[in-house]
């Protein structure tokens, strides 16, 4: 009952999500960078995948895009530079409970305009934001906690915040019609409504008990989603490692030697010949990542083993981004392994030796 407790009223993993937070918007703000001078090319109006054959699809699978609500070139630099900004606020952490959405809209809307581009990597991080989009994001290493702390000793109360809920009011108001079903739409209003409920609550709620309700169903769904992120991990890791154990190439240890020598995924030949000629390194390798990605949901319990666990799977992604020339899905990988980072890692030392807060 104590864990429950604790659970439902204590947010937890703080440090891990802002880290999480950091990697997962830092890595999609280094891809729209990376992309900027090709971006008509892979999302605009230049893109073989053209705007009609991308509405036929978003109609029948029922994903979400705003790219396909207009077919100005001025609707496209909007949402592209504003993934761009959106991106940059957020990794600083700025008004992380509108940024978080929009990021997840922004991240939404690029995939799905052109689905025959993109990796496994691009799955990931398109999952990971619908997951941060629940969780307290910035209550550390944002610039949000820093300006809490700022109105705390001041005693001033944020308005900023209620006037920037009120403009995106506004907004959704306005692009509302674009929607082509009611689902994102409900979603959307029902986070604006909450969010306007806690700004009521804080602002106008005479007794306590309204804030500490609505303060408790906030950390809840922090914790939850927290919950489903490390799942979601674990998922990926055993499916991954599952479907090894079938295949008969993994099994005789050559999976790897097979895989170094496709030329698609082969930037650097000659290193990958170079790996490939060591056949007992090669099988060594092949049975590792084998056991380390079924054994890793299971090695997560062990506080010794979990850390040097993590670190083999960085290495495991850097071999990754470098053999096999899929530098974002390694990095995506990568920021979703420092969700399991210990906090005593990751939180900074006090030298008063007080116990910080959960």
């Amino acid at each position: 009952m104590a864990r429950l407790i604790a659970f439902a009223c204590d947010a937890h993993a703080r440090y891990q999500c802002a880290l999480f937070r950091i990697g997962l918007s830092g890595l999609v703000l280094a891809y729209l960078l990376r992309e900027w001078p090709h971006r008509r090319v892979l999302y605009g109006d230049r893109s073989p995948w053209a705007l009609d054959l991308a509405a036929r699809l978003v109609a029948e699978n029922h994903a979400f895009t705003v790219l396909t609500w207009s077919a100005g070139r001025w609707w496209f630099e909007c949402v592209y530079h504003g993934a761009i900004l959106v991106a940059a606020l957020l990794m600083l952490g700025w008004r992380t409970r509108a940024t978080s959405v929009l990021f997840l809209l922004a991240v939404l809307s690029l995939q799905n305009r052109n689905p025959l581009i993109g990796d496994g990597g691009d799955n990931v991080i398109g999952v990971m934001a619908i997951y941060l989009a629940f969780t307290q994001c910035g209550t550390v290493w944002s610039l949000d906690a820093r300006r809490a702390r700022r109105n705390r000793r001041a005693g001033r109360v944020d308005r900023a915040g209620f006037v920037m809920w009120q403009i995106l009011g506004v907004a959704l108001l306005w692009v509302s019609d674009g929607f082509q079903g009611t689902a994102w739409a409900a979603v959307l209003w029902a986070a604006w409504v909450c969010q306007g409920l806690w700004y009521a609550a804080r602002r106008w709620s005479r007794g306590a008990w309204s804030r500490e309700l609505l303060d408790a169903a906030v950390t809840m769904l922090h914790n939850c989603a927290m919950l489903v992120i490390a799942a979601q991990i674990c998922l990926i890791y055993a499916t991954a490692g599952w479907y090894k154990v079938q295949g008969t190439r993994w099994q005789d240890g050559s999976g790897l030697h097979y895989a170094l020598h496709l030329d698609y995924f082969s930037p650097w030949p000659g290193l990958g010949s170079l790996l490939a000629s060591h056949m007992l390194l090669i099988v060594l390798l092949s049975y590792g990542t084998v056991v380390m990605q079924v054994a890793f949901p299971f090695l997560l319990g062990y506080r010794r083993l979990k850390t040097a666990l993590l670190a083999v799977m960085i290495l495991e992604h850097a071999g990754i981004a470098v053999l096999l020339g899929l530098p974002f899905l390694s990095a995506a990988m990568v920021v979703c392994d420092a969700v399991f980072l210990p906090t005593a890692l990751l939180r900074p030392s006090r030298r008063s030796g007080s116990r910080p807060k959960r």
